[in-house]
């Protein structure tokens, strides 16, 4: 049953897809990486739209995802008909040395990917499932924000979600996720920079160090 709580973090949230959808149209998609976060807000998306998600979902294939991350991506992506975008750096993946410089690597295979979907498709906003209490650099983090390169606005639903609500709501829901989880995982990324959860450890315990270190230098140039 959903709590109070809860209820009320989830009507906050369809407000402010609501008001996105109002703004933006089919002029915005939202990005799914295949994790709970991401999916709690394409089931969000799903409520809203009856059934369907109304706008196109990306997701950013850096080629190294874990093997169970790109099957749920394909499964969901039949079973709800999603317009799927899968975008992906060909060039850097020719040349690149995956995870031998996080900052390089993150650069290449995410953040030019995420800039080149939004120049190529002409979105206005993208839809991310981004929460305050996930990381620190994403603490002062707000529900619209605007971002340049290119310029285009980042809606943030989720935002006020904890770990705790992210799973109490797939469970009232019956929202699919990445067996992964089940398997001591908290937080995923691309497989070479992703480890099983750390007992009592933060929720990103088990991604890479280095890259948690420079997440600032990514999200200003343009990362979730």
């Amino acid at each position: 049953m959903e709590s109070n709580g809860l209820m009320e973090k989830v009507r906050l949230s369809q407000e402010i897809l609501e008001e996105a959808l109002n703004r933006f149209g089919g002029a915005m998609a939202v990005a799914w990486t295949g994790g709970k976060d991401s999916t709690t807000v394409l089931h969000l998306l799903r409520e809203i739209g009856g059934g369907r998600v109304p706008i196109p979902v990306l997701n950013i294939d850096t080629s190294v995802k874990f093997p169970e991350i790109y099957a749920f991506r394909d499964r969901l992506a039949r079973e709800w008909d999603l317009d799927l975008i899968i975008a992906r750096n060909e060039e850097a993946l020719r040349t690149i040395r995956i995870a031998a410089d996080q900052e390089e690597c993150c650069t290449l295979l995410k953040t030019e990917v995420i800039a080149r979907s939004i120049q190529e498709h002409g979105w206005q906003a993208l839809i991310t499932g981004m929460r305050w209490d996930e990381q620190p650099d994403r603490r002062q983090e707000e529900y619209f924000a605007p971002r340049s390169r290119p310029e285009h606005l980042r809606v943030h639903p989720i935002l006020h979600f904890t770990e705790l609500d992210i799973w109490q709501y797939q469970k009232t829901y019956g929202v699919p996720f990445c067996s992964l989880y089940r398997q001591g995982y908290r937080s995923l990324g691309c497989a070479p920079c992703t480890q099983r959860g750390i007992p009592g450890g933060a929720e990103r315990a088990g991604r890479n160090p280095k890259k948690e270190e420079i997440m600032k230098r990514l999200r200003a140039m343009g990362y979730f």
